[in-house]
């Protein structure tokens, strides 16, 4: 046999597209990590501002025209509102100022990313320099000792969204990567959901008791690992469903390559570009950690958003899934050529 025939009978066409498509991935993967990483400013950070008369305001205008927009002041009424409202996640830090002195304090909130706290701290300490004032700093939540750099919720999510596509891909690899009618779809979808249960318990438990890395409610965590697992897996699924083998590319894609840098685990949100500040609440490894923060070091104060974000993905894969093997199904039931029956449908099971 001739080379040529040798290379034709060794790489198919269609293995070669599937290496081209593993190409453009590898190349996506490093073209998203370190050009959402790679260069981190703040910019736009919500940042409040307490200050007596008109004070308040005046400082809030001094801090936005600060060069690249790094801050987004607003004025606040006390220092306990100032509190509270980065308790409940609507903005990052806030200058309390002291007429009565030259030392103000910076409230930060480590537990949402220590990268942006230090961020907040050392640009704040330079204003006030500026000013002959100086600043003491107050972390209203802190990230826990254990938890270097408040990359443990980061890393836990990440963890139970691999958990998901593989368990999908591996559902698809044994079994056709396109379920034949409703009632395999529907096995694959509870063998997806008991799964994520077991997952995400033991998430949960090597997080918390096991390593203590993470404080906050194991059952909240729990709940949300198995919610983030499913939402993948499910998603998943459905890519398989619609474009066969090549859909657990798609959930790299989505997941890993879009998901992960857009976070905001390394790097919280406003110190990330603008598209993936932009994409990044809306994808399962964004909404997870924020959730995540949330449970740790915020009393579990907004999360309705991200969950929402969680269930609509869960939902959407669980749609998709279904419909496309009703579908599938139909057309056998109505006089279509049954592909497997003749060797053809290799991808159906």
């Amino acid at each position: 046999m001739r080379f040529a025939d040798e290379l034709k009978s060794a790489v198919t066409p269609r293995a070669a597209l599937l290496v081209i498509g593993v190409l453009a991935l590898q190349l996506l993967f490093i073209a998203s990590y370190v050009g959402a990483l790679h260069n981190p400013k703040p910019k736009d950070v919500a940042f409040g501002v307490v200050a007596p008369g008109d004070g308040a305001q005046q400082t809030a205008d001094r801090l936005k025209k600060l060069p690249g927009e790094p801050l987004d002041p607003r004025v606040v009424e006390n220092e306990g509102v100032a509190r509270h409202k980065i308790m409940n996640r609507d903005i990052d830090g806030a200058l309390i100022v002291d007429p009565r002195g030259t030392t103000d304090t910076l409230l930060v909130a480590s537990g949402g990313g220590t990268a942006l706290s230090r961020t907040l701290v050392e640009l704040t300490a330079k204003v006030e320099g500026a000013e002959k004032r100086s600043v003491k700093t107050v972390d209203v939540a802190p990230a826990s000792k254990q938890d270097f750099n408040g990359l443990s919720s980061f890393y836990l999510v990440v963890g139970w969204c691999v958990g998901g596509y593989l368990c999908a891909s591996i559902l698809a690899i044994s079994a056709g990567s396109r379920a034949a009618n409703v009632p395999r779809a529907v096995i694959r979808l509870g063998t997806m959901a008991l799964y994520s249960i077991v997952g995400g318990l033991g998430g949960a438990i090597i997080i918390g008791p096991i390593l203590g890395a993470l404080p906050g409610s194991i059952m909240g965590l729990w709940g949300l690992g198995a919610l983030v697992i499913f939402g993948v897996g499910a998603i998943t699924l459905a890519l398989q469903s619609l474009t066969g083998i090549v859909g657990i590319g798609l959930a790299v894609l989505l997941v890993v390559i879009a998901g992960n840098p857009s976070a905001g685990g390394a790097f919280p949100l406003p110190m990330l570009p603008p598209f993936w500040e932009a994409i990044g609440p809306w994808l399962p490894p964004g909404a997870g950690t924020w959730v995540a923060r949330s449970i740790a070091y915020f009393e579990g104060n907004a999360v309705t958003g991200p969950l929402l974000v969680l269930a609509a993905w869960a939902v959407l894969g669980v749609a998709v899934t279904i419909a496309l093997s009703a579908r599938r199904r139909s057309r056998n039931s109505s006089g279509s050529i049954d592909l497997t029956a003749s060797g053809f449908g290799k991808g159906t099971a």
